[in-house]
Parts: structure tokens; C-alpha cells; sequence
């Protein structure tokens, strides 16, 4: 049993500014449940090809949370967004027919508002979707009570996970702060060394 396969958790999301409100208290979420999270900018190395990466992650992960709510273009001539739809695809390909434990992937798929979705992915049609509505109390919630279904042990409580994430974040700016960080600083930490704080500041007795 490849004990890593069955702890990671890949995470299929936007980078932008306004999606790290979600983000944060996803991974952190994570972490508290005894997950490890994986993602895409864990690790940067312009000599790695991106699709190939993200492959590797999906490979690596049975679990994988795959936010499709940013899909929707915000103003005139813009694109679609369409990564996260492809690599929602890549990853349950992965799970039909990649075989072995592989077969045992676990796929979460998130939006923003109720049925939105299935007006762009029709073949979601009869699957579960789950809308966080821009909430990060909420995605931490549907996080936990998800990933709680392939736990041993029963969880903490919804609203203990999100004290948690409030108590690391206040925590996290006063030593920053006290290491002279500006809040510009504090605001575009990297995500690296974010989930490296997360993790240490998870440590019992810590």
C-alpha cells in the first residue's frame, strides 16, 4: 500500500488574488485532518513542463478537489477558463483507466453557485456538485466533510477547523510582522512557505 498515494490531495483551483480567501482555509484544512495537500505552485522549477507536472500530481494523489467556479469569463473578449474543466478531465480519465490503486481516486468538484456548473459541463449531469458560494467557511466545511468519509477516526467539528485556520492567520501575521514583513509582504507570501507555516504551526505542542 503506497501510504502517500492515499494521504495526498491534489488541488485543481484558480491563482488569483481573489481565489486565496478560499485557498487558504482549504489547505489548511487539509493539513488539520492529517491530509497532505499537493498543488501545482508547491514547487517552481521553469525547467518542469506544466501539464506533465500536474500529471505527476494527479498520479500521486487518490483524492483530488478540482474548483471549477471560476469558468465564467469577466468582461468582453475574454476567454473562457478552461485548465480547471481539463484537469478535472485528466484526473478522472486517470481513475477509469489508469488501473491499480489508481481505481480508487476520490474526486470532489466544487463551484461557486448551485447548478451553475452543469449550464457550461453538461455531462456533470447526475453527479455531485458541491457549491461553496465564495464562502471560505463553507469550503472548509464541505472539505472536511468530505475527505471525513475516508477517515478511521472521527474529525474535529466544522467550526473547530475554521477557529483553527482564524487562530493560524492572526498568528501567522504577527511573526511576519515581527520579522519585518509589510502587509504587501504578509498579503503575496508565497504559497510554499505558507503551507510550510501551516504544517508547523499544526506540530502538537507547537
Amino acid at each position: 500500500m503506497n501510504l502517500s498515494f492515499r494521504l495526498n490531495v491534489f488541488i485543481n483551483c484558480p491563482f488569483d488574488k481573489e481565489y486565496v480567501d478560499l485557498l487558504r482555509p482549504l489547505i489548511i484544512c487539509i493539513l488539520a485532518l492529517g491530509f497532505e495537500p499537493r498543488i501545482a505552485l508547491e514547487r517552481a522549477d521553469g525547467a518542469d513542463v506544466r501539464l506533465e507536472k500536474i500529471i505527476e500530481l494527479i498520479n500521486e494523489s487518490m483524492f483530488a478537489v478540482h474548483d471549477l467556479s471560476r469558468l465564467r469569463a469577466k468582461k468582453s473578449k475574454e476567454y473562457f477558463r478552461l485548465n480547471m474543466p481539463f484537469e478535472l478531465g485528466v484526473d478522472y480519465a486517470c481513475r477509469l483507466y489508469g488501473g491499480g490503486e489508481l481505481a480508487e481516486k476520490k474526486i470532489l468538484i466544487l463551484e461557486d453557485k448551485a447548478h451553475e456548473l452543469k449550464k457550461a459541463l453538461s455531462d456533470l449531469a447526475g453527479s455531485d456538485v458541491e457549491a461553496h458560494n465564495n464562502d471560505p467557511s463553507r469550503i472548509c466545511k464541505i472539505v472536511r466533510d468530505w475527505l471525513a468519509q475516508s477517515m478511521a477516526a472521527p474529525p474535529p467539528p466544522p467550526s473547530e477547523l475554521w477557529a483553527r485556520f482564524t487562530d493560524f492567520i492572526g498568528e501567522n501575521y504577527l511573526a511576519l510582522k515581527a520579522a519585518r514583513y509589510s502587509d504587501e509582504d504578509i498579503e503575496g507570501q508565497p504559497l510554499r512557505e505558507l503551507i510550510n507555516a501551516m504544517r508547523m504551526w499544526l506540530r502538537p505542542g507547537f
